[in-house]
């Protein structure tokens, strides 16, 4: 496939090019008992799939782990953005890694925020910061020098096909122009009722990549839906969204 990210060779992680934004497809909402198959669906069209993990205590739903991460990594190269919505996400990032994660993301609200980026780095993960819609920007604040990710729930964490909260938009902006204002190179995520609606908006806030779930796996041709978004998300960003964030990509590293 001909993709839109490129690599800083001074980097570690894969970048993503000025101009471009990643969508990143959902699995929460495909077909588990074809699962590898569902993935190579979207594999032609997208470099990053994202992996939603809950465990039913810090968001009353309980759905995968490690051992499915482990289950699909020999069936893609895509780059494994695992968004754990877990109470003591300390003790599985070890797990995450040796299953095949490139990535995880774990809850400001969980506390030890410091501790678990630096855990993160240590073990070779790029590094996410997730904050939900009732929680302020300045929650994440202290922490946005360590991380790659910083991901704007949309939604209430727990479950897929909610709908869009726009009210968020205003902290895609504040992370945006805090990530300009200090010269940082993380990316702006948002995750919660994507589609070709309102991927422009998240875009116009200064979102680079987009997590979409129902409108990807639950649409007849689930690449035409990524697609879509995707060319939608980009005319927004030539036509004046607020920035060429050189962000986190999403293309397996060697």
């Amino acid at each position: 496939m001909t993709s839109s990210l490129a690599e800083e060779p001074a980097a570690r992680l894969p970048r993503l090019s000025p101009g471009s934004v990643a969508v990143a497809p959902s699995i929460l909402s495909a077909d588990f008992g074809v699962l590898a198959g569902e993935i190579a669906k979207v594999a032609p069209v997208t470099d990053w799939l994202h992996v939603d993990v809950m465990d039913g205590h810090f968001v009353p739903n309980v759905t995968i782990g490690p051992p499915v991460v482990a289950s699909i990594r020999p069936h893609t190269e895509l780059w494994l953005d695992c968004h754990l919505m877990m109470t003591d996400p300390g003790k599985y990032l070890e797990a995450f890694r040796a299953a095949g994660a490139d990535s995880c993301s774990v809850h400001v609200e969980v506390g030890d925020t410091g501790e678990l980026c630096a855990q993160m780095r240590t073990l070779g993960l790029g590094v996410g910061l997730v904050l939900n819609p009732e929680t302020p920007f300045d929650a994440v604040e202290p922490f946005l020098h360590l991380v790659d990710l910083v991901l704007v729930m949309t939604v209430h964490p727990g479950f897929g096909g909610q709908a869009f909260m726009a009210s968020c938009l205003d902290k895609v902006a504040m992370a945006e122009a805090f990530r300009r204002g200090h010269d940082l190179s993380f990316t702006v995520q948002v995750d919660g009722g994507i589609d070709e609606t309102t991927a422009a908006r998240a875009v116009a806030a200064g979102a680079r990549c987009l997590v979409a779930g129902s409108a990807v796996f639950h649409a007849t041709d689930p690449a035409a839906a990524v697609s879509a978004i995707k060319e939608v998300a980009e005319s927004e960003l030539r036509a004046g969204g607020t920035g060429t964030s050189e962000s986190l990509g999403g293309r397996r590293l060697a």
